[in-house]
């Protein structure tokens, strides 16, 4: 009687639990959809063609498209012939942000695309794989009456990808080909208020450099940027988060210290997976807003793929150590086939992430995707990281149903237990069978939203109420993994709680000191648990 009081005393402790994470998740979701704006803005810019008659083209001032300042214009191209200004004196120039407004460090990252507008012409036609070359050069300044000061300079090659819906004949000479966006640059931070683009097309015919790319009209970018709104709903996210998870993760480790055994491999494993939460969630964002730090994005994206990696490695060891009748358990060599195609790809993804954002440190107009040898080398990284992310899922899926197998197997047993003892077991195959669900869950919202955020407008309107769809996505899924690491850190908290000695010598047949477990794979201070002895009895039988 005792037992079952026991039982559903804990039953009921971990519907409390649920329905207070639960409540916490939904206000993780509105929080992004009510209260923060969209995660991102799109700002398209429209170059200014500048005349640069100086000699020395790289030693001369920068060249504003609008101000005080401004550059010598030319409307269009026939005026740079009817003027016989050549190509290599004109400049495109774009100036960040639009007329007065200011970039904020709050925007946190700058990505730039460009696209090019091409007219057909029959004496100067696009030819096929063509390749354009970009002399650009990117400054900032503080005050509109400072001087510009370089932040990079590089020459770069893009591929143009593109199509001409019309017959090529004379009558269709100055419609515009369709091309591909090309990628332009990537900054990691915005630590300044104004920012200059100048973009020169230098032309060689001796040496083929921008010959056969048709006839550029004009040079139009699209600057992508984080709402500095979203930014402070993200912070104050993280700042909350971070002390939630860090407590937990402190209580989880005490209550493990106290044991007079010695931690066991899950308990190890779910305390790393909270260490890589906390790191991913300790708001060191906070001292991008007064300092220059352009590796903030590389930095996140090593944040979460060791999260990320600590995770997958969560799940087959979870399930690992839930086959009762496995003989190696507690022991992390016992699952390199399964560890190591996570490590393997992770490796791949990091040194993928180190091609493109490691070297966007020093010049931001690189991108591994504009050369031959870039795009095979990064292709080759993702594939094999795809291979192992692959292998690994068939790996986790047969685990899977090994051990729900195993527990059906094992529950045939149960029947022929005292009423207290089948109590304390049904409910330990409750809690796994729980977990299991809720992590298939908490997997199958991430992809659902993050399907629903790329084929919907980015908000929903009831009403007077606006949703910021892709705002929830970032916010709920962020704080469901956060939720998630949590309620494992306290559920599988060994406990302290005892039978008591009349329970010890009633008809639960344990020992007085022996703890009520929540997985079935701790070992207790007297040895293994008793679906483990169990697990083993029956397998050597």
């Amino acid at each position: 009687m005792a037992g079952a009081i026991i039982e559903n005393m804990s039953t009921r402790k971990l519907c409390i639990v649920g329905g207070i994470l639960l409540v916490f998740q939904v206000i993780a979701f509105l929080v992004g959809g009510l209260i923060a704006p969209s995660p991102t803005t799109a700002v398209p810019y429209m170059s200014v063609k500048c005349i640069d008659v100086r000699k020395n083209h790289h030693k001369t001032k920068w060249l504003m498209p609008w101000g005080p300042n401004h550059c010598k214009k030319l409307k269009d191209f026939n005026e740079a012939v009817s003027r016989q200004i050549e190509a290599n004196d004109i400049v495109f120039a774009v100036h960040i942000p639009l007329p007065s407004k200011e970039m904020s460090p709050w925007f946190q990252f700058m990505l730039f695309i460009m696209q090019l507008d091409i007219a057909f012409k029959m004496d100067n036609d696009l030819k096929e794989n063509a390749e354009i070359t970009l002399d650009v050069s990117l400054a900032y300044r503080d005050n509109m009456f400072d001087d510009w000061e370089e932040i990079a300079h590089a020459i770069e090659i893009r591929k143009l990808k593109c199509t001409f819906g019309s017959p090529k004949t004379v009558e269709s000479e100055g419609r515009h080909y369709d091309c591909d966006f090309l990628p332009f640059m990537e900054i990691g931070s915005v630590a300044h208020k104004y920012y200059l683009i100048n973009i020169r097309l230098p032309v060689n015919d001796r040496k083929g450099i921008n010959v056969g790319i048709g006839e550029i009209k004009d040079i139009r970018l699209v600057g992508i940027h984080q709402n500095g709104g979203f930014t402070k709903v993200w912070f104050a996210m993280k700042t909350f988060l971070t002390p939630s998870i860090l407590i937990i993760m402190v209580w989880y480790w005490r209550r493990i210290t106290l044991m007079t055994r010695a931690p066991v491999l899950l308990e190890k494993v779910i305390f790393a997976l909270g260490i890589s939460m906390t790191f991913i969630n300790i708001p060191v964002e906070w001292f991008s807003i007064g300092f220059d730090w352009t590796w903030m994005l590389l930095f996140g994206d090593i944040r979460q793929g060791i999260f990320y990696a600590m995770l997958l490695s969560f799940w087959i060891i979870f399930c690992g150590e839930h086959m009762m009748d496995q003989n190696e358990r507690n022991r992390l060599s016992g699952y390199w086939k399964q560890v190591g195609p996570i490590a393997v790809g992770s490796f791949c993804l990091f040194i993928f992430d180190m091609c493109e954002r490691g070297v966007q440190l020093k010049n931001p107009f690189y991108s591994i995707w504009t050369t031959e040898v870039g795009t095979e080398l990064a292709m080759a990284f993702i594939i094999v990281a795809g291979i192992c992310l692959c292998l690994y899922f068939l790996f986790l899926c047969f685990m899977v149903f090994q051990v729900f197998r195993n527990i059906s197997g094992k529950q045939s047993s149960l029947p022929a237990m005292s009423k207290a003892r089948r109590l304390h077991y049904e409910g330990l195959i409750f809690r796994f069978k729980f977990l299991m669900l809720i992590t298939l869950a908490c997997a199958a919202m991430t992809v659902i939203f993050f399907i629903v955020s790329q084929v919907t407008e980015g908000h929903w309107k009831w009403g007077d109420i606006t949703i910021q769809v892709n705002s929830a996505f970032f916010t709920g899924i962020y704080g469901m993994w956060n939720l998630y690491v949590f309620a494992l850190m306290f559920l599988y908290a060994p406990s302290h709680k005892n039978y008591g000695e009349d329970q010890s010598n009633g008809d639960l047949g344990v020992n007085s000191g022996e703890e009520l477990q929540l997985t079935t794979t701790i070992t207790h201070v007297d040895g293994p648990t008793e679906v483990y002895k169990l697990a083993r009895k029956e397998a050597q039988e």
